[in-house]
């Protein structure tokens, strides 16, 4: 006589539908995660220097932006401190 037992019939009783969802989750995550990225880059957004800007126009372009910002944040930090305008304690104007 034969027997019926198989191994394979007796694995696990885990529902397949929930890791075949899951995968399909993860699988549609990276791709719009691919696209989103190819889209970002492919729109000049990305790590690389703008097209038609050499290296030296980059740093003074950066240098530049590093100027303003120091001097916006200083104007603002003598706004607060009041030493903006001179005091008005006395009549005459002193040099």
């Amino acid at each position: 006589m034969k027997s019926t037992y198989s191994p394979a019939s007796e694995c696990s009783k885990a529902d397949p539908s929930h890791a075949g969802r899951w995968r399909v989750g993860l699988r549609s995550y990276v791709t719009v995660l691919v696209v989103l990225g190819l889209t970002i880059i492919g729109s000049g957004c990305g790590p690389w220097a703008s097209p038609g800007e050499n290296a030296a126009e980059a740093s003074r372009r950066r240098g530049r932006v590093l100027r303003v910002n120091h001097s916006e944040m200083m104007a603002d930090v003598d706004k607060v401190l009041m030493l903006d305008e001179p005091s008005r304690l006395t009549d005459r104007n002193l040099p």
